[in-house]
């Protein structure tokens, strides 16, 4: 389910910014990803990601940050390695997966990432756990 799709999606205040490679839904105090179908992601286009991050919230607030696998796509999952010492943001992350390879996509890049993270079934599920992460509302 896109983030279009949640039934819950009025809750919440949002920003739709779409770039070349991928969807972004920019809500207060969470970012919801949904990136386009059979790209691969890297350590440029992580940082165009931050940045426009950046741009939309500052550096000081903490956030959440869902990456809703509604399209399957490759990622290098050592990029978390370096995002993780470059950018300090995220307060935690949630992975939502539809198949089989994107659990095992999502399983994978939970490996690399330092912030805390949850892999979930469904929407719904990821915007409950990063709303209540101890740091976001900051």
């Amino acid at each position: 389910m896109t983030f279009e799709e949640y039934k819950n999606i009025t809750k919440f205040s949002h920003k739709k910014i779409q770039l070349p490679f991928g969807k972004f839904f920019i809500c207060e105090d969470f970012v919801v990803a949904e990136l386009n179908h059979e790209i691969h992601v890297d350590w440029l286009i992580i940082q165009k990601i931050a940045n426009m991050i950046i741009e939309q919230y500052g550096t000081a607030k903490k956030i959440g940050f869902i990456s809703n696998k509604v399209n399957s796509y490759s990622i290098d999952p050592f990029v978390w390695v370096t995002f993780s010492k470059e950018y300090d943001f995220i307060e935690a992350a949630a992975i939502v997966w539809y198949t089989d390879a994107g659990f095992m996509s999502a399983t994978l890049e939970k490996m690399f990432l330092k912030n805390s993270v949850k892999l979930c079934e469904s929407i719904e599920e990821a915007v409950h756990w990063v709303l209540n992460s101890k740091n976001i509302r900051n």
